[in-house]
């Protein structure tokens, strides 16, 4: 079973993720994990949560969403054997400039994909899955035709 698990330095991401699981269902992945875990505040939850994933069967995508100093992307990324994707939130340019720095810069051997869109973010963790899912790559190849007949 396809899983996504988004994961969140704090409450205040939970508005930036909304509606994320409605989104993947209507695109079949019917399993979505929404889950408040600061790397920097309850490392050993968030050593847990990827310990876990790392036993199941499922195929699993991580979204990290958070900011500062974001940890939470490097700490998932350098322990799982699934891919991170940090989508990091941001309120103005001032806080972007904070929030990409912190994401962007990771230690070798821990792969941080960073997709700084939100609708970006979904879109990527679907090709991903469309990887090993040939219904799920038709609807690829679909939306992607669409768009581009959307430009004749």
């Amino acid at each position: 079973m396809k899983k996504v698990v988004i994961l969140m330095g704090s409450e205040s991401d939970k508005e930036f993720v909304e509606g994320m699981p409605k989104e993947f269902k209507a695109w079949g992945i019917q399993k979505t994990e929404m889950i408040v875990a600061s790397a920097h505040k309850v490392p050993e939850k968030v050593f847990k949560i990827v310990s876990d994933n790392n036993k199941s069967k499922d195929e699993i995508v991580y979204i990290t969403v958070a900011g500062r100093s974001n940890g939470l992307s490097g700490v998932t990324a350098a322990n799982s054997i699934h891919p991170v994707i940090a989508c990091p939130p941001f309120k103005d340019k001032h806080d972007f400039i904070i929030n990409i720095n912190s994401t962007l810069v990771m230690p070798s051997d821990t792969p941080v994909m960073t997709v700084i869109d939100r609708q970006n973010v979904i879109m990527a963790v679907l090709r991903i899955f469309a990887l090993s899912d040939a219904k799920l790559k038709k609807s690829m190849i679909d939306r992607i035709a669409k768009i581009k007949k959307s430009f004749k």
